[in-house]
């Protein structure tokens, strides 16, 4: 028999790595956070899995010290639980957590995708639809014996569309050709280039193609939409009820997938483009949602995502319902609330 090594802290590392964030924390076995830390996004489809993984590093050494321990002094916890965007697919879920293996983090490992993060971190059991609107988009949902409704979740080459990303470039789109002729008139044109400082949304494409711009400050376009569609720019409000079309046609495809269109189930929301709790989105979701799926029960998690990988952790380790609410009470106080 393989000899298992004693971790330090009894407990989970849970590891919520998004397009735009990560979130650590240890958590011990009776659901008590005992340090943290947050960093940049995770991007393995750029660099490659295990240099992502090892990027994680200084984050967990972070979140170790804060809870008195050193990762010199052997293995770090009990299990590792990783909610992980661009684990979209099965091989790379299976390269990530190889990947996790070589570090001395924890004596198992586990690593599905963010998305299941989201949709623990709103349900009280394995049974549902979550969608995720973040940088990205993305859905999944589950059922108690396992079985699985997911998307390849891989862009434009999936059919994929939406998140603050797809939202900022479709708005950029139709600025600039409103500038230079190509297309209608939007008030986005104006908006975007004031954002940004500069003479024009032409001006804002040729910065954040030099670098002047870094590319990542392109998600700031979507407050900049929202603004615009309040006062009701046609473009932008047409923008707004495309994504809240792609975000209920994706759960109500998932439910459909598991035999749950026709009964009860939550449909869990999250991610910050929904997590802001746009009127203009949200309404839009919840009314095509009730015209869809009518049984459907619609909620939104505005917690941390790294809540989610914390209770599949605790799930891992069979802990009891009463960790389960320490560390929800740690991350969200009001629990999932209706849409």
């Amino acid at each position: 028999m393989t000899h298992q090594p004693e971790p330090l802290l009894p407990g989970v590392l849970a590891i919520d790595a998004g397009n735009s964030k990560t979130d650590v924390a240890l958590i011990g076995a009776d659901g008590t956070v005992h340090g943290s830390a947050r960093g940049g996004g995770f991007a393995p489809q750029r660099i490659g899995g295990a240099a992502a993984v090892a990027g994680l590093a200084p984050l967990v050494e972070e979140a170790a010290a804060a809870a008195g321990l050193s990762l010199r002094d052997g293995t770090l916890t009990t299990h590792v639980s990783a909610c992980l965007a661009n684990a979209d697919l099965p091989v790379e879920e299976k390269a990530l957590r190889t990947a996790l293996e070589s570090h001395p983090w924890g004596v198992t490992n586990t690593v599905v995708n963010d998305t299941f993060g989201l949709l623990r971190a709103g349900t009280d059991g394995p049974r549902g639809v979550a969608v995720v609107c973040g940088a990205g988009i993305n859905c999944v949902g589950l059922l108690p014996d396992g079985r699985t409704a997911r998307f390849p979740a891989l862009g434009e080459l999936t059919g994929d569309w939406g998140g603050g990303s797809g939202l900022a470039t479709s708005s950029m789109w139709h600025a600039v050709r409103a500038e230079d002729g190509r297309g209608g008139p939007t008030a986005l044109a104006g908006a975007i280039a004031d954002h940004y400082g500069l003479p024009s949304t032409g001006a804002v494409a040729e910065a954040v193609h030099l670098g002047q711009v870094p590319y990542v400050r392109l998600h700031e376009i979507v407050r900049v939409l929202f603004a615009v569609a309040e006062a009701g720019d046609q473009v932008a409000l047409k923008l707004i009820d495309k994504q809240a079309d792609e975000i209920v046609r994706l759960a109500v495809v998932a439910l459909r997938r598991l035999g749950l269109l026709d009964e009860p189930a939550p449909v869990v929301f999250g991610g910050g483009v929904l997590a802001s709790r746009q009127p203009l989105l949200l309404d839009n979701v919840t009314a095509r949602l009730a015209a869809a799926a009518p049984q459907a029960e619609p909620r939104i998690v505005v917690a941390p995502p790294v809540l989610g990988a914390a209770l599949l952790g605790l799930d891992h380790l069979r802990a009891g319902p009463a960790a389960q609410a320490r560390v929800r009470e740690a991350y969200d106080p009001a629990h999932p609330v209706a849409a």
